[in-house]
């Protein structure tokens, strides 16, 4: 027995030693690269856009076309785009969509049934996959939203869009990679800059949708230490260095570059979201450049608290307000 006693205790002081070991090594790893942190977003992140995209299936309507994973750029697995459309007569206006995911995580597919309600809505709608950081870092997603715009135009009769009538929309990371490509669509000297051509002439681009994103990488990084956490790993995962690049910072920040050509926006954000002041901030510089834009935004004092995407629970009367609001929006910029 007391032999025993001995192997279990020396097991245990083995076991602790290496437990020990290994926490110590995922905390250096932690300091040298973002892959550790952004795998655990991205596990988390995953299954939350897993869940909501399945309890939207309730609201889809039927009656729909689809044309699934159609390959707007072949040399890349990550190339890949849907679209929805009613069953009716094109080209119709059309809403091309770019998914959220914090950079490192998310696909189309956790907004396709989002995408299958706003076409019931009478629109084309269009979910764009692009290569997710640390795997892929900027512009590289901006340079796919691009070409996913290119495809739209090149193919627009047999996927019945109007080339003529387009709003970029995005929510969390992906309303960020949106209004930056609204960006380079309204300013030939910024997408110079950041060496990105989108072919798609300024008129065409009728309006921006945008929920709950992250604008300016030059503001605060959290108000929590797990916010922060995110965050940080969030932004040096996506733009590839934990010192940033104060170049790179400003030019992924949209309102230090917005112009008075930027496209009419609807922009909106859950009053207990980490990421309102982003909002905040791009709502501030709409104004400050003359940019029409519709703001829904609700008082702090508001009860439930609306949190990170919470335009995509369609069981609220907040989700429903987002989603009539923005219907409204998309209808009158593309009338």
């Amino acid at each position: 027995m007391r032999a025993t006693g001995l192997r279990a205790r020396a097991l245990a002081r083995t076991t602790a030693r290496g437990a020990a070991a290994a926490a110590g090594l995922l905390a250096v790893a932690t300091r040298v690269t973002p892959w550790p942190s952004a795998l655990a977003i991205r596990a988390i992140f995953d299954r939350g856009a897993a869940r909501a995209n399945t309890s939207l299936a309730r609201h889809v309507p039927s009656g729909l076309v689809e044309d699934v994973d159609e390959a707007y750029d072949i040399s890349s697995p990550d190339g890949r785009l849907d679209v929805f459309r009613p069953e009716r007569p094109g080209p119709l206006p059309t809403v091309v969509w770019v998914h959220g995911g914090a950079f490192v995580s998310g696909s189309k597919r956790d907004v396709a049934n989002y995408l299958r309600v706003l076409a019931g809505r009478g629109f084309a709608t269009v979910g764009v996959d692009y290569s997710i950081a640390p795997g892929s870092r900027y512009p590289t997603p901006v340079g796919q939203v691009a070409a996913a715009l290119a495809y739209l135009v090149d193919h627009a009769d047999r996927l019945g869009v109007d080339p003529t009538r387009i709003v970029l929309a995005g929510d969390s990371a992906g309303a960020q990679i949106a209004a930056q490509v609204a960006l380079l669509v309204t300013d030939e000297q910024y997408a110079h800059g950041v060496g990105v051509a989108v072919e798609l002439p300024p008129d065409a681009l009728r309006g921006v949708v945008l929920f709950c994103g992250a604008y300016d990488f030059t503001l605060a990084r959290g108000s929590t230490r797990l916010g922060s956490w995110l965050v940080d790993t969030a932004i040096w995962s996506y733009l590839g260095s934990q010192r940033h690049d104060e170049r790179v910072t400003l030019q992924g920040s949209i309102p230090p570059n917005l112009t008075p050509a930027f496209p009419p926006v609807f922009v909106s954000a859950g009053n207990g979201d980490p990421l309102l002041p982003h909002t905040l901030r791009l709502v501030e510089s709409l104004a400050e450049h003359g940019v029409g834009h519709e703001a829904l935004l609700f008082a702090d004092d508001r009860q439930p608290r609306l949190g990170h995407e919470f335009q995509f629970d369609l069981d609220t009367a907040a989700g429903r307000e987002a989603l009539d609001r923005s219907v409204a929006f998309i209808q009158r910029v593309t009338s």
